[in-house]
């Protein structure tokens, strides 16, 4: 069996460095590009080099809706994770302060990062054909490999290894055929929003240095996704779009996106959408 690595993954975002370990096997396969050039999501954009763009979606009124069914779910998750909260005052800028452990912090995504369209008061026919609209092809909010949609609050404390690694979702089954959707909700800024590389997905599986799923762990957290530590040309240059309040981040899952470190002295939390070619 290989060994695992204590391995010091070192990259930029938006020209800073930035650096932490994670554990795991690092190989490179001997592949070429798995995003296919046609009959992907993505395809007939005029984003399609760049793998990802930024999207005007919600209105002062749907954004409050959204952000009101965010603040619930999210007590209700401290309330499983045994941490009493009063919903009329909890600011979910201030989650850091009811969450302070790790244990409570991960009982609580345990509930949040597996949601769907019934937790929150929002219409998901308008954003199918908003984000269809978006893409030129007609997108669903079920995924099939689950047999319902997916729904995931990104929840990062302040200074805090609460992010994913670098990684593309693609290396998932149920996410290879999806569009990603990333929005921001609170605290998320350009010291704290998504991170992504431009472009990436197409690079080759040869030029990546990666993990396999459920095979990089940090701070004694195990992820689903594989870490990338760096590829043929070196340690990862990100970026961070930095999505206004009411917009979208859209990309493709082949996009190499993650470590998205919190440096802000708040909480910042973030929706994931996941939709579906139909």
């Amino acid at each position: 069996m290989p060994e695992v690595d204590h391995h010091i993954c070192e990259l930029e975002i938006d020209n800073k460095p930035f650096s932490f370990t994670v554990d795991g096997v690092f190989f490179t396969e001997n592949e070429d590009v798995l995003f296919e050039k046609t009959g992907n999501i993505i395809e007939n954009t005029d984003w399609y080099d760049a793998g990802y763009t930024v999207l005007d979606t919600f209105n002062n009124r749907d954004f409050n809706d959204l952000k009101n069914s965010i603040k619930k779910q999210v007590c209700i998750g401290l309330k499983k994770a045994g941490v009493s909260v009063d919903i009329k005052e909890f600011q979910l800028e201030n989650y850091h302060e009811f969450a302070k452990e790790t244990e409570t912090h991960l009982k609580v995504i345990d509930y949040t990062r597996n949601l769907t369209n019934k937790d929150f008061n929002l219409d998901f026919s308008l954003l199918e054909k908003r984000y269809s609209k978006a893409t030129k092809t007609d997108l669903s909010s079920e995924i099939s490999e689950f047999g319902r949609s997916h729904i995931q609050i990104r929840i990062n404390r302040p200074g805090s290894a609460d992010f994913n690694p670098p990684h593309r979702d693609s290396y998932l089954s149920y996410y290879k055929n999806i569009l990603n959707i990333w929005i921001p909700i609170v605290g998320c800024d350009l010291n704290s929003s998504l991170p992504i590389i431009p472009e990436s997905h197409l690079i080759a599986e040869k030029d990546i240095v990666r993990t396999k799923a459920k095979g990089a762990t940090i701070n004694g957290n195990t992820y689903y996704v594989p870490c990338i530590s760096k590829t043929s040309k070196g340690i990862l240059k990100m970026i961070r779009p930095n999505p206004s309040v009411g917009q979208s981040l859209i990309f493709t899952p082949y996009l190499i996106h993650g470590a998205a470190f919190n440096h802000n002295n708040n909480t910042r939390i973030a929706l994931e959408l996941r939709f579906e070619k139909k």
